[in-house]
């Protein structure tokens, strides 16, 4: 039978506590890409300029060469190309191992995995069932309210039951939907 390699059961294992600097595919660009690809650099396995490692993080520029700013008035930032890249590189092939490791186990043990998919579903299907119950009372209260803003009976009248000012809601609403 096929045994999990412990470089996966390590992936998926917690590990260190939340940082607030700038992250590059979610990872901490300082303490974890920055000593990779030194690492990976030093070992010949990548040629990442010298300048990009001391320098990762750069001015952001508009293509008439003025300094980008956001909406919010903050100078843009960004991550130098020659690591932006690499970041990429690793990413597809992180997918492409994670996807030939589910490939292997499909083929290994093509029954449990079927269980397993089917268990989710199941498991699942109470979820999705109240989520879709729970929007549509939230999109029908919407939809009145909406309505009764437009035709001004936002509130019924005292005399007026709820029922009443509902058929006279939806009486206008006939009315716009056939104008």
């Amino acid at each position: 039978m096929f045994e999990t390699p412990t470089y996966i059961t390590a992936l998926l294992m917690p590990n260190g506590k939340k940082s607030a600097v700038r992250r590059v595919w979610g990872i901490d660009l300082t303490t974890c890409w920055l000593p990779f690809f030194t690492a990976t650099n030093t070992q010949g396995d990548t040629a990442i300029p010298a300048d990009a490692l001391g320098s990762p993080m750069r001015l952001a520029y508009a293509s008439d060469g003025s300094v980008k700013f956001s909406k919010t008035g903050r100078p843009v930032t960004k991550v130098v190309k020659d690591i932006a890249d690499n970041v990429r590189l690793v990413k597809d092939n992180f997918t492409a191992g994670l996807l030939a490791y589910a490939e292997q186990v499909i083929e290994d043990n093509p029954e449990g995995y079927k269980a397993q998919v089917e268990m989710s579903r199941v498991a699942g299907e109470p979820i999705l069932l109240k989520d879709r119950a729970n929007l549509d009372n939230a999109l029908a209260k919407q939809r009145e309210e909406a309505l009764a803003e437009a035709v001004g009976t936002s509130q019924p009248s005292h005399r007026q039951t709820k029922a009443e000012a509902k058929a006279e809601a939806e009486a206008k609403e006939a009315e716009l939907v056939s104008a």
